[in-house]
């Protein structure tokens, strides 16, 4: 009889045997086995396979970015202070408008307003707050705070909001822009103030921004009038589900 020292994963570790014991040791990771003999007293040291690492859970279908979508969220960068004429450079600012030199993993550094009394630690093109991106990206499997996982991360929160329908009607109304008031603070609510009491656009500028924006937008996608959008997704798959939250009442 063998006796066995297991790991916390019962991988063996150390075979013991008897004086005076003949043993055969099969290495589950061969082709038939090896064949070891011992005769005597024999501590035998096993070579198991090294333990797997966890497992990556792997990133969900991402949304896609639609001329109506990316209008929608150039016009949150446009609200956030994080537009910079739409250039790359916007994904990298800080609250306060400092910049960061890396996008491997939110920046979750609190930063103080140059004009105003406020501190925050959100960063982004989208102003993400440290627990706010924690949620997000968990939820989507983002492995970093790069560009193309901000504007993943941002659809998330405005579908999370139920606003993705109305996104995709191609229009900047006042009942979208409450919607996400709450998620981002720049944004008026339906009379037309703050959610948080903190600064606010003017919906009518936001509106003219959009707008121009679509255009210009539907304009370099070649954009038809007469085309149905994008098609539906299938039932099973999980994007399509999460999207669907979106459009209950």
């Amino acid at each position: 009889m063998s006796l066995f020292l297991l790991t916390g994963l019962g991988t063996p570790l150390l075979n013991v045997a008897p004086a005076a014991a003949t043993q055969r040791l099969e290495n589950p990771g061969s082709n038939g086995g090896t064949e070891a003999t011992a005769t005597g007293p024999n501590i035998a040291l096993l070579n198991p396979t090294p333990p797997l690492p966890p497992p990556v859970l792997p990133a969900i279908a991402p949304y896609a970015i639609t001329p109506e979508r990316r209008a929608l969220l150039n016009t949150i960068r446009f609200a956030e202070g994080t537009w910079a004429e739409g250039q790359a450079i916007g994904y990298r600012i800080l609250f306060g408008g400092t910049l960061v030199d890396r996008l491997d993993q939110h920046p979750n550094r609190v930063m103080r307003s140059r004009t105003s009394r406020y501190v925050s630690a959100a960063a982004g093109a989208y102003q993400f707050m440290p627990f706010t991106w924690a949620m997000a990206s968990r939820a989507l499997g983002l492995p970093d705070f790069g560009p193309e996982h901000q504007d993943q991360a941002a659809i998330f929160l405005i579908q999370r909001r139920g606003a993705l329908v109305l996104a995709d009607q191609g229009q900047l109304t006042p009942e979208l822009t409450a919607r996400l008031a709450p998620e981002w603070a720049s944004l008026p609510t339906l009379v037309g103030s703050s959610y948080y009491g903190q600064p606010v656009r003017r919906y009518t500028e936001l509106r003219q921004f959009y707008e121009r924006n679509l255009a210009e937008l539907r304009e370099q996608s070649g954009f038809n009038e007469l085309a149905q959008g994008p098609e539906p997704c299938k039932a099973s798959d999980r994007l399509c589900r999460l999207e669907r939250i979106g459009q209950r009442p």
